[in-house]
């Protein structure tokens, strides 16, 4: 049996910082938007529950929490007895989630800020059941996963996220409406899944190493990456190896995979 510890202070080992606006709780948890595709919610890091009491509003979705903080999990016991089937005391990062749920569901969460990118990779593990995510990061990473080419916040994530799902930025929230305030700005985005996403055009693999090589020497142009994959009179004969990383869309990195499977099938 857990214990019950009544001040319930924020944890820096979990990334914690607890919401305080009620506002912004009640608009993240209906920013869901595709509610028939999925049959159940998941949300990672409930915390105190101060979302996890707006998402249990949504009646036709079974509501699943991932909690790893022993201490919280005690708590959202005591005050939302009727969620205790469903929460799951674990780190999100280790769970099976075809064992957590077996169908489709909606992630969501405010996603610690130290863990938040490998959520989102994660998330990708499993795109096949996730067909919408609504999350709160960091602003700077929320950022980086809907930046579009061109720009100094894309990269690796943007690239691998927007294969996949369409994405949006839909509010940012200010350091005041936490306790303790972190100190950054955080930010609320949207990922709604491709309905083409099955259909990438190129070995998920393959992409994956390819966009990582190029965002690994990310300020050279692409003839210096790409040698490890490519020969030099493919290198040299086109203009798009002398483009830099973040110039390519996510069209052009499923090319440029096909590029070097035509030239290294193996």
């Amino acid at each position: 049996m857990f214990k019950h510890n009544p001040i319930m202070k924020a944890k820096k080992s979990f990334g914690q910082h607890f919401l305080n606006k009620e506002q912004i709780a009640q608009d993240i948890a209906f920013a869901l938007n595709q509610k028939e595709a999925y049959d159940a919610i998941v949300e990672v890091g409930p915390g105190k529950g101060m979302l996890t009491k707006y998402l249990m509003e949504h009646k036709m979705h079974q509501l699943k929490v991932i909690e790893a903080d022993r201490d919280m999990v005690a708590y959202l016991t005591q005050h939302y007895p009727t969620l205790f089937p469903s929460i799951i005391a674990e780190d999100f990062l280790k769970v099976n989630l075809s064992e957590v749920h077996q169908g489709s569901f909606a992630l969501i969460g405010n996603f610690p800020y130290n863990i938040s990118s490998q959520i989102v990779f994660k998330m990708l593990e499993h795109k096949e059941q996730i067909p919408e995510m609504v999350g709160m990061f960091q602003k700077e990473v929320a950022e980086r996963i809907v930046s579009g080419p061109n720009k100094k916040s894309y990269g690796i994530l943007s690239v691998l996220v927007q294969a996949f799902y369409d994405v949006e930025y839909l509010f940012t929230i200010g350091p005041e409406h936490f306790t303790p305030p972190p100190k950054v700005q955080s930010a609320v985005i949207r990922l709604s899944r491709k309905k083409n996403f099955k259909n990438l055009g190129c070995p998920e693999k393959r992409l994956r190493a390819v966009v990582k090589a190029a965002f690994g020497m990310r300020r050279k142009m692409l003839r210096n990456s790409m040698k490890q994959f490519l020969p030099k009179n493919v290198i040299f004969a086109q203009e798009l190896f002398t483009k830099r990383p973040e110039n390519l869309s996510v069209q052009d990195y499923v090319s440029l995979t096909n590029l070097v499977i035509e030239h290294s099938p193996i």
